[in-house]
């Protein structure tokens, strides 16, 4: 793929504004339709797998699905940042943290906004704190960008303590939200319904990320990230497309965030600490930087993992501490696995199967 800051991107020569480029013979239909159209029908099937998915489960199954959708919109936010534009962040887990008080707070005070309103407040609000945040480091590099977002993730957990009537404090807050629309109830439980929120707004997030991703925003990201200076020479404002990076991530955070306080119904400042921000920096890792497919096995280890050694622990019967260190041990026995025999991450390995896989078949 030739680099943007050495090529300017190819503009039809057209006779007129607004002309479409003739369709070659060898373009199919799916390569003609425009890229946010074909995100858009890839989240309709993943939204529809989901459903299939959920019909054939329980609704324990549904909570845990549910908490890999939002675990996955967070880190996919996260690899915009860190594989896209190069910036490494260290508080993504305090945005999740803004989001999901946004909601437990909007839940207590205004309990009839829909949830379609309280996602798009969240979103905004969170759209703001990353302007604040992005554009305070917008000229910070390595470890000193990972050392100011490391204070949001320390520090944002404390105002739990100084404002304790409002966001109560070490035991959180507690909410309900609406459960299953009259129309579909004795159809899906109230688990099943909340994860369908979930996964409709996690397929939709992604969709959106995806179309930014291979965009020219994207492509712009991808200059900074290879070599800011040369970025810098061919026009790319790099400050300004810095901070749309990470406003970007804190608002897939943020609403991560949101939906785990949705899905869970409680909110507590433990549930935010930093190594919240480091196990979605490590997952991220895990799956693969560069793709958001690497979100999806990220979110999945992190869900799964620590469920499946839980589970190990209570059936040796092993100590509450040795229980709640355990998905600790397992998470970073399998990331230095995964790193030692697949660099490139989970992603990374099945891609270069499948190039073997195909290589083999051309030459047979």
């Amino acid at each position: 793929m030739t680099s943007p800051t050495t090529q300017r991107e190819e503009r039809p020569a057209a006779s007129g504004a607004g002309t479409t480029p003739p369709r070659t013979p060898g373009t199919s239909r799916w390569g003609a339709l425009p890229l946010p159209a074909r995100h858009l029908l890839l989240a309709a099937l993943g939204l529809a797998a989901v459903t299939g998915l959920l019909f054939a489960t329980g609704d324990l199954t549904a909570l845990r699905i549910a908490a890999v959708g939002y675990t996955m919109l967070a880190i996919a936010g996260l690899q915009l940042l860190v594989g896209g534009s190069g910036q490494v962040s260290l508080g993504h887990g305090a945005f999740m943290m803004i989001g999901a008080y946004s909601m437990a707070l909007l839940v207590l005070h205004q309990p009839t906004l829909p949830i379609v309103a309280n996602l798009g407040i969240i979103v905004l609000v969170s759209i703001v704190a990353g302007v604040a945040v992005g554009a305070a480091t917008a000229r910070l590099h390595g470890p000193y960008l990972a050392g100011a977002t490391l204070i949001l993730a320390v520090g944002l957990p404390g105002l739990t303590h100084r404002y304790h009537d409002f966001l109560g404090g070490s035991n959180g807050l507690n909410i309900r939200t609406a459960g299953v629309p009259p129309f579909l109830d004795g159809l899906v439980t109230t688990s099943e319904w909340r994860t369908l929120v979930v996964w409709t707004t996690v397929v939709v997030g992604l969709a959106l990320l995806a179309t930014v991703s291979a965009g020219r925003l994207g492509r712009r990201m991808r200059a900074i990230r290879d070599d800011e200076t040369a970025a810098s020479m061919a026009g790319i404002p790099v400050g300004k497309t810095k901070v749309v990076a990470f406003v970007i991530a804190s608002a897939a955070g943020g609403l991560a965030g949101g939906l785990q306080a949705y899905v869970l119904g409680t909110v507590t400042p433990s549930s935010f600490t930093l190594v919240l921000s480091l196990t979605l920096l490590a997952a991220l890792v895990l799956g693969g930087i560069g793709s958001l497919w690497g979100a999806l096995w990220a979110s999945v280890a992190i869900v799964y993992l620590e469920i499946w050694a839980t589970d190990l622990a209570r059936s040796l019967n092993m100590t509450r501490d040795a229980e709640n260190n355990l998905p600790i041990v397992f998470f970073g026995i399998v990331l230095i696995l995964v790193l030692r025999f697949w660099p490139l991450g989970v992603h990374g390995a099945l891609q270069n199967l499948r190039a073997r896989l195909r290589a083999r078949s051309n030459s047979s």
